[in-house]
């Protein structure tokens, strides 16, 4: 237990990394702080950084000691790998089997989405990981953050970090410096202030080891489907192999191994959910015997089945501000509403940079319940509605007359 938290302001502006991957930090006091996360890393202790996600709780990645202060701190179960954190390709090149060579696969993904919210599976050398890292699997994920304070973080510590996002386990991942105080101030030392973070969800996290050679995304995020298809049918046009094919974990193939033993955060347990109930709202077509409600018929149940105060319920809002359900449900003045601003429908990226900000904002707000709106699962909203799915515990099919 830490005996305060110090939160250090750090100006990503003043970062700089050459074609080399060298780092330059021109503000003194962006520079101090990193120095001063750094020296807490080599002490073994965690730290809490921006990504260009979330915010990560690093520990050094090459110690099992350091690795399991970020345990103990999220209340994190075991047998849930983290993810290693580089700066560049040379330290990357540090970490795996000296045999190991890239797929071209590979070599495109890196070259388009490095630095970035995109991590690979890679083959674990068991010799410099520790198991407590991969959670004893034979692979290990690995990315490289865009945000300039996490690059610099690892450059200026000369080490790779590991890092889950920096809240308590099962909660929503944090987006801002005052999200990571709120729920784990006085248990690690220094939270470093990057500002909110621009993508909002967690990486992409993709499996491209296997022998068919296909793309598999574990865990939708930052990086589109769209723009790795892209990507590799660009990469592939002129070439005498076959494009990948990009299958989708749950939606294009199913591995009941790979989520009892998962090889990647986000598979296994219960996530991203606020100390309050969430209901997912759909409005697509419900499944065969379930009968979809009139947003007055839902209210009518929400009324009685969420305990509140005598004078009033509250209820959170996460929903585009063009949305065609919020307006028929604040018509009902009987409910006191707390609307966080999300986007339109037509800006999943920015809807996706919200998420986790909204639910931990109506949280603290005092809301009974937060009523999240599907959006239709493309581009972001693929990764917005793997979050949602796993912070819901209900679901309620609404039909508008």
């Amino acid at each position: 237990m830490a005996a305060a938290t110090q939160v250090l302001a750090c100006d990503s502006t003043s970062i700089v990394f050459s074609v080399d991957d060298q780092v330059a930090i021109s503000s003194p006091e962006t520079l101090a702080a990193l120095h001063a996360a750094a020296a807490c890393l080599k002490d073994l202790l965690p730290v809490a950084f921006p990504t260009e996600t979330v915010y990560g709780l690093g520990a050094i990645a090459l110690n099992a000691t350091a690795a399991s202060k970020i345990f103990s701190t999220k209340g994190r179960p075991a047998d849930n790998p983290l993810i290693v954190h580089v700066s560049s390709r040379r330290m990357l090149q540090t970490l795996l089997p000296q045999n190991y060579a890239l797929s071209p696969s590979y070599e495109l993904l890196i070259e388009h989405f490095w630095p970035g919210p995109l991590t690979l599976l890679f083959p674990c050398d068991h010799s410099l990981i520790p198991n407590i890292i991969t959670a004893g699997q034979p692979t290990v994920a690995i990315r490289m953050p865009s945000h300039p304070v996490a690059r610099a973080l690892i450059s200026v510590t000369d080490a790779p970090l590991a890092a889950p996002s920096a809240n308590s386990s099962g909660k929503p991942s944090p987006t801002r410096a005052e999200h990571v105080v709120n729920d784990l101030n006085g248990k690690i030392t220094i939270i470093l202030d990057g500002g909110p973070c621009e993508v909002g969800l967690e990486s992409t996290v993709v499996d491209g080891l296997h022998e068919d050679g296909n793309i598999r995304i574990l865990r939708p995020g930052g990086i589109t489907v769209e723009d790795i298809k892209r990507v590799l049918v660009n990469g592939f046009s002129n070439a005498d192999t076959p494009i990948p094919q990009i299958l989708v974990h749950r939606r294009d193939f199913s591995d009941d191994a790979l989520e009892q033993a998962p090889t990647t955060p986000g598979m296994k347990y219960r996530h991203y959910s606020p100390s309050v109930p969430v209901t997912l709202m759909r409005m697509s077509n419900a499944p065969p015997g379930i009968e979809p409600l009139s947003p007055s018929a839902f209210l009518e149940d929400l009324k009685r089945s969420i305990p509140h105060s005598p004078d009033t319920l509250r209820v959170g809002l996460l929903m585009p501000s063009d949305s065609i359900l919020m307006k028929s449900l604040i018509s009902d003045t009987t409910i006191q509403w707390h609307e966080f601003p999300f986007g339109l429908v037509s800006e999943p990226a920015i809807i996706a940079r919200r998420l986790f900000d909204g639910l931990l904002t109506l949280e603290r707000e005092g809301v009974d319940v937060i009523l999240v709106e599907e959006v239709s699962e493309e581009n972001e909203g693929l990764a917005i509605m793997n979050r949602v799915k796993k912070a819901a515990e209900s679901s309620q099919w609404i039909t508008i007359p």
